[in-house]
């Protein structure tokens, strides 16, 4: 099964994104077009899953936009790698369950490129390196269209998610590549990318 990847250089709006990632997962569910694996960066970016609560808003100033992903609140901004994907489960096996631990390991696989080394957490999605979160993930299925995706922070501004409860979480910290490691990790993207596509051929 084919799947294209598109690396985006520049960043992209959040909501230009939602709109090319809707628009695939209505063409990968009426056969056409193929699935896809996109990674790209947002401008800062504060956006609300389907299980958000307003309390997790600590500065009222900030704007909100929702999304129909999986999730609770949470940031993008530069120095942020996000990964979308449009995945068809109807041609592959039908468990969710094995999709997000294919997407964990992805991220942890990444991660031992830079001699980080993270875990999954049963009780808290995403990928933790001690009790710090690096990477997020938030999916959505729709008649067994698999869609969204996970976000690294690899050298992005940390400071920015205390205006918010970041997925929750109140008493947990965030981490990022440059915090644990002090480099800028640069020209990465096939790399990443190739390690999701062997990944999520197997499932």
């Amino acid at each position: 099964m084919s799947i294209e990847i598109k690396i985006s250089r520049k960043r992209i709006s959040y909501k230009i994104a939602m709109q090319y990632l809707n628009k695939r997962v209505e063409e990968v569910k009426n056969g056409k077009n193929i699935e896809l694996l996109w990674i790209l960066e947002h401008p800062t970016t504060y956006t609300a899953g389907v299980s958000f609560d307003k309390k997790e808003i600590i500065d009222k100033k900030v704007k909100i936009i929702k999304s129909n992903r999986g999730g609770k609140i949470t940031l993008h901004n530069p120095g942020q790698k996000i990964i979308y994907f449009v995945i068809d489960l109807n041609k592959r096996k039908k468990d969710i369950r094995k999709l997000i631990t294919t997407v964990e390991n992805s991220i942890i696989n990444f991660l031992k490129i830079y001699e980080i080394h993270s875990k999954k957490d049963k009780k808290n999605i995403g990928i933790w390196v001690n009790d710090k979160k690096i990477a997020a993930i938030g999916i959505r299925v729709s008649r067994w269209i698999a869609y969204h995706g996970c976000s690294i922070n690899i050298s992005n501004n940390l400071k920015q998610y205390l205006k918010i409860i970041p997925c929750g979480l109140s008493n947990k910290k965030l981490t990022s590549i440059f915090k644990e490691k002090g480099i800028k990790p640069e020209n990465y993207e096939k790399k990443l990318a190739d390690i999701f596509i062997k990944n999520i051929k197997s499932i």
